[in-house]
């Protein structure tokens, strides 16, 4: 079975979609970065490197330096799939990643979407 295309994406050509779907609902750009740092536990400077190089999705995964071992309190739909069914541990990544960005573009606070 072949690899879903988003595994070969690069994170940076997803990113402006991330920071656009947050700026229309009010929400920002460091919000947005604030949820990947908290994600993966990459620094801001680690984050933007990845951006400027072109990571892909799995790379950028599978090289976070601290995966958030909150991110299994991560529950709901994303893309019409339960994200704490779904079995393949990269995908299931990039949609914890996907679902942080919708709690914060429907105006979720910042402490319920880090899970604190």
């Amino acid at each position: 079975m072949s690899k879903h295309r988003i595994y070969s994406m690069s994170v940076a050509s997803v990113y402006p979609h991330y920071i656009a779907k947050a700026e229309r609902k009010g929400r920002t750009k460091s919000e947005v970065d604030q949820i990947i740092r908290w994600l993966t536990g990459y620094s801001q400077e680690e984050l933007e490197e990845h951006l400027e190089k072109q990571t892909d999705f799995e790379t950028f995964f599978v090289e976070a330096p601290q995966l958030n071992p909150a991110r299994a309190l991560i529950k709901g739909v994303v893309c019409g799939v339960r994200v704490e069914d779904i079995e393949e541990p990269i995908m299931r990544e990039i949609r914890y990643l996907d679902k942080l960005i919708d709690e914060l573009a429907r105006g979720k606070a910042m402490e319920k979407i880090l899970r604190k």
